[in-house]
């Protein structure tokens, strides 16, 4: 318990103290956001602002988690390690996305594909290693079986044989952590918005995590009564650390991103986010549950997607004035604040039925 807080604690001083050397250090670098000219007219204005933020809360989180093992003498788990992997992975590849937009001028970086590319090896990586590291019992960091609240083992890829289930498994979580990064990257796009959602998301899996070391099966704290529904999560308590240390770092980080923003998280926050929450859920058994604790993500990037179909159909005609939806009701009028606290209210609504049926399916076994 103590490791968490002293991560979380390093974590959000490192980044609302030293956000601003980094902002004065992006400038000097001419590390300056692009503006689509297609856009909302009141976004022109931040032509310039310094990008590719997520550099502080990744360093922030990634330091801070060391930190409360340093101080601490806990153990570093490869559980909380693989976390950072691919957070770390796919900030990268954001990161090079970043810098070929701020060095070329334009809104494109990387082309589709080979950002796809870029985010498939590091799943791939991360899957492959998940896999693997099997504890004195046996239990690996993830499980091939498909998981919602937690493993449902009527959903085991290793049907499909011990190489097959690998592959299967890869496959799997591929679809989750390039969904989950590109719809958190599609949610960034007003001053705080994805940074407040992530937030939210991500302390779920403090809850969730801590919970779960608490109810782990042969833990001392574990009511003999409960036996016969205990987690079979592996590091669950390192888990919630790494989450902590993620969501501190993100608080600082608002502190200078909220409107009007001084520096935006640019693809290599957005991209490292994703691949967090991804993680988080594969590790923690709640791959589905990620559904509806990153709802608000899963609805801006649905409105992009029902955009682009009904144009195709329509032939030209578009059910909102602008996708994603946050800029449809920019358009309307509505103050940029507005639209972002109002968006973090349904974030949370979301992040609250996620948690709520988490717990709703421990007690009701």
């Amino acid at each position: 318990m103590i490791a968490l807080l002293l991560a979380g604690a390093f974590s959000l001083a490192f980044t609302l103290f030293l956000t601003p050397v980094f902002i004065r250090l992006f400038k000097a670098l001419e590390w300056g956001q692009f503006i689509r000219d297609d856009g909302p007219q009141s976004h022109h204005t931040k032509r310039g602002t310094p990008t590719m933020g997520g550099i502080v809360f990744i360093l922030g989180a990634v330091l801070g988690y060391f930190f409360g093992h340093l101080v601490t003498g806990e153990r570093v788990t490869v559980s909380a390690l693989l976390v950072l992997l691919l957070m770390v992975g796919l900030g990268v590849v954001g990161f090079i996305d970043d810098f070929t937009k701020t060095r070329k001028q334009r809104s494109l970086g990387l082309g589709g594909w080979a950002k796809i590319a870029g985010q498939a090896i590091v799943a791939t990586v991360f899957a492959v290693l998940a896999l693997s590291f099997p504890d004195e019992e046996g239990m690996t960091p993830a499980s091939t079986a498909i998981s919602a609240v937690r493993d449902i083992h009527w959903l085991d890829l290793a049907v499909f044989g011990s190489i097959g289930a690998v592959i299967a498994f890869a496959i799997w979580v591929n679809v989750i952590v390039v969904s989950t990064s590109n719809a958190v990257n599609v949610a960034d796009g007003l001053d705080g918005l994805a940074t407040g959602a992530s937030i939210l998301s991500v302390s779920a899996y403090i809850f969730i995590a801590f919970w779960q070391f608490n109810q782990a099966c042969g833990s001392d704290s574990l009511d003999p009564g409960n036996a016969y529904r205990c987690y079979e999560v592996r590091d669950s308590l390192d888990l919630a650390i790494v989450a902590a240390a993620i969501a501190a770092g993100l608080i600082g980080f608002l502190w200078w991103n909220t409107s009007p923003a001084q520096i935006f998280m640019g693809d290599t926050g957005s991209l490292a986010i994703g691949g967090a929450l991804a993680a988080l859920a594969i590790l923690t058994r709640t791959e589905l549950l990620l559904i509806l604790i990153g709802g608000l993500f899963l609805i801006v990037t649905g409105s992009v997607i029902v955009q682009r179909a009904y144009f195709k159909i329509t032939k030209g005609k578009r059910i909102f004035l602008m996708s994603p939806l946050h800029h449809h009701f920019e358009l309307k009028g509505w103050a940029e604040v507005t639209v972002v606290v109002r968006f973090w209210l349904i974030g949370g609504f979301f992040v609250a039925v996620g948690v709520g049926l988490f717990y709703l399916e421990w007690v009701s076994q």
